[in-house]
């Protein structure tokens, strides 16, 4: 594991945006299952992707990928080995 990502409060910072941002999509999505006609809730509900697009990149391209399969880019050298992963903080 780097030293940098222990230490780095920005890393820590973003994974905590992200986990909000989720809880936030997760929420909207049940709603407009049952409401699929509310404007709101869809224009909140993508103003929402939006932020966590930008969060997503920006932690991608300071710390690595996030998703595998396809969903997420990786570095030179491969970065799949490199801990902790996000879903282990």
């Amino acid at each position: 594991m780097s030293d940098h990502k222990q230490m780095d409060s920005r890393y820590y910072e973003l994974l905590h945006q992200l986990q909000a941002l989720d809880f936030v999509l997760v929420e909207l999505n049940l709603y407009l299952d049952t409401h699929p006609n509310d404007r709101n809730a869809i224009q909140q509900y993508n103003q929402t992707v939006q932020q966590r697009w930008t969060v997503a990149q920006e932690f991608e391209s300071l710390y690595g990928p996030l998703m595998h399969f396809g969903h997420s880019y990786s570095g030179q050298p491969w970065q799949w080995d490199d801990s902790p992963w996000p879903w282990q903080v």
